[in-house]
């Protein structure tokens, strides 16, 4: 069926892009695209996918809105307080674009109802807060053969990166293990209220093309974005052959709840204040306990600036350096922000390093609190 008049205005723009048009937009009206999660990234991602004229588009949320969700969550307003944030979601969106179809889905997302969830969709757009959740999904979107796009958010930071099968890795082969890949919540940690608005927007961008076959998407490459340095750094990773969901000899055969594998929660790492850090670093030095300070930064952050005594091990070659820890050693990760050590806590957590720790605020805040001349790459 053609474009009707009131679409054809209200996608003008799109349609004088000449690698869009009528065709395109045909497209994106035809496209079927599964928000999973309606918070700050949720809520961005699925503003922008409704204007773009995305014909069918699920929200999937089980939780209520509430106050503090508004410092971030534009999707909503002061009124929704209270409501279910998945037919909260359906309401704003229908209003932003009567043209398209909004599918709310008020459940939380489990092994139990993950495949029928997305099955119906073409593209799913992972907004999730929950590390769980977002292996859940990823596995799901890999058996399936669904395009995935995935970001995180942690205080000032962010990542995205995206899935399409058969043409680049998935989520497990950056991160195989779940725990790796936690960091506190943002009710724990806390999160500057835009910074979900740009990965968000990143996100819908991802689906957009995909559903358009434009350009190249983040196949193999994550996309890091740091606020407090408007930075965007990007850092390419393969395929695993041995991954347990995509790799040569699958263990993954259907979607597991990961309530297990996520029991280590960062909450129970020790958090260590730039004034903390540096008592420990003069007991250690004064004959108390043997410090092992490592730095999971990569290698030119490593050079430009660090911890006298630290030591470089890449977040990305982490488990296997672990092995060279000392046992009776405190160990304490470090990284610019706290990002990476709070993941390196939980996967050293994983492989018996006892009560790791790691800088809070990273090297960032020791450079603010203890030593200005300390460069921060």
């Amino acid at each position: 069926m053609p474009l009707a008049a009131a679409e054809l205005e209200r996608y003008s723009r799109h349609l004088l892009l000449g690698d869009v048009g009528r065709a395109g937009q045909e497209r994106l009206r035809a496209a079927r695209v599964l928000v999973i999660g309606a918070g700050g990234l949720g809520s961005p991602a699925a503003l922008y996918l409704a204007a773009a004229g995305i014909g069918t588009l699920g929200v999937a949320d089980c939780d209520r809105l509430e106050l503090s969700n508004l410092q971030r969550q534009v999707l909503f307003g002061t009124s929704d307080i209270g409501q279910p944030k998945a037919s909260a979601a359906q309401a704003r969106l229908a209003a932003l674009n009567p043209h398209i179809e909004v599918v709310a889905h008020a459940l939380e997302v489990r092994a139990a109802n993950v495949c029928e969830l997305i099955r119906p969709y073409d593209v799913v757009v992972d907004g999730c807060d929950r590390v769980g959740t977002r292996y859940l999904v990823n596995d799901a979107c890999v058996l399936l053969g669904k395009p995935l796009v995935s970001a995180a958010i942690y205080r000032f930071e962010g990542q995205a990166m995206t899935y399409v099968p058969g043409r680049g890795p998935c989520y497990r082969c950056l991160f195989p293990e779940a725990a790796a890949a936690a960091v506190p919540s943002c009710a724990e940690a806390g999160v500057l209220g835009v910074l979900p608005g740009v990965l968000g927007v990143i996100q819908a961008t991802e689906a957009i093309k995909l559903v358009l076959g434009l350009g190249t998407p983040l196949v193999g490459r994550l996309l890091t974005y740091d606020a407090l340095d408007m930075a965007f750094h990007e850092f390419s990773f393969a395929r695993q052959p041995d991954c347990a969901v995509c790799g040569d000899r699958p263990t993954i055969r259907a979607p597991e709840d990961l309530a297990a594998a996520c029991a280590a929660e960062p909450a129970s790492f020790r958090r260590l204040s730039p004034v903390e850090l540096r008592a420990l670093i003069d007991a250690s030095a004064r004959g108390g306990r043997r410090l092992e300070l490592i730095d999971v930064r990569e290698p030119h952050e490593f050079d430009a600036g660090h911890l006298a005594g630290a030591r470089s091990m890449p977040l990305g070659t982490l488990e296997a350096g672990l092995g060279a820890v000392a046992a009776d050693a405190i160990v304490v990760f470090a990284c610019k922000s706290g990002t990476r050590s709070a993941r390196a806590c939980a996967l050293a957590s994983l492989r018996g390093i006892r009560e790791p720790a790691h800088l809070e605020g990273g090297l960032r805040a020791w450079a603010d609190e203890i030593d200005p001349s300390l460069r921060v790459a």
